[in-house]
C-alpha cells in the first residue's frame, strides 16, 4: 500500500508541476522569458521549443528580446511567435527579435482570469482522479491481501491529506496568478 500511495504522491506533484508550468505560460502584461520559452519553432523541419535555439532575455517590464543562436532561425521563430495565442507581433533586426507586450485591457484582464481558473479547476480534477485511482488500487488491494479496515481508513485518509495538500498548492499557483493578471 506504500508504493500504492508514493505513486499517487509522484503522480500528483507532476500534475501542479504541470499546471504551474502552463499558468506561468499565461500574459500578464509583463515581459517574461516563460510566455515564449516553449513555443514550438520549425527548425530544420522539426519542431522544437524556443528556448532550446534561442536566448530570450527581459530587456524592460514590457520588452523581450530573442537572440537565436542559429540567424537562420529567425524567420521560423517570428512565424511561431504570430501564428501563436498569444497576440503578439514580433519586431525583428535581423539579429535579435524584440517582443513588445503591451498592457492588458480590463475585458482581456477577466478572459485571462477565466482562462486561468478553468485551467486551475482542470488541475484540481486530476488531482482527485489520482485520488480515486489510489483509492480503488486500496480497495482492490483490500479484497486481494485482506487489509483491515483500519489499514484501509488510514491509507484512505493518507491519500485524501495528499489530495488537499497538492489542490492547496494549485489553487496557491492559482490565486498569484489570478493577483498578476488583474494588477494594473
Amino acid at each position: 500500500m506504500d508504493r500504492l500511495i508514493a505513486n499517487a504522491k509522484a503522480d500528483m506533484e507532476k500534475t501542479v508541476e504541470v499546471v504551474r508550468k502552463e499558468l506561468s505560460a499565461y500574459r500578464t502584461g509583463r515581459a517574461s522569458p516563460a510566455l515564449v520559452e516553449s513555443l514550438e519553432v520549425e527548425y530544420y523541419g522539426t519542431m522544437v521549443p524556443l528556448n532550446q535555439i534561442a536566448s530570450i532575455q527581459v530587456i524592460d517590464m514590457r520588452l523581450l528580446g530573442i537572440t537565436p543562436w542559429d540567424k537562420s532561425a529567425l524567420s521560423g521563430i517570428e512565424k511561431a511567435i504570430m501564428t501563436s495565442e498569444l497576440g503578439l507581433m514580433p519586431t525583428s533586426d535581423g539579429n535579435i527579435i524584440r517582443l513588445e507586450i503591451p498592457g492588458l485591457t480590463e475585458e482581456r484582464r477577466e478572459e485571462l482570469t477565466r482562462q486561468v481558473r478553468k485551467r486551475l479547476e482542470e488541475g484540481r480534477v486530476a488531482v482527485r482522479n489520482i485520488r480515486r485511482a489510489a483509492n480503488d488500487g486500496i480497495d482492490k488491494m483490500e479484497k486481494a491481501e485482506g487489509l483491515s479496515e483500519d489499514e484501509v481508513r488510514v491509507g484512505k485518509k493518507e491519500v485524501q491529506d495528499l489530495t488537499d495538500e497538492h489542490i492547496e498548492k494549485i489553487d496557491e499557483f492559482g490565486e498569484d496568478k489570478i493577483e498578476e493578471i488583474m494588477e494594473i
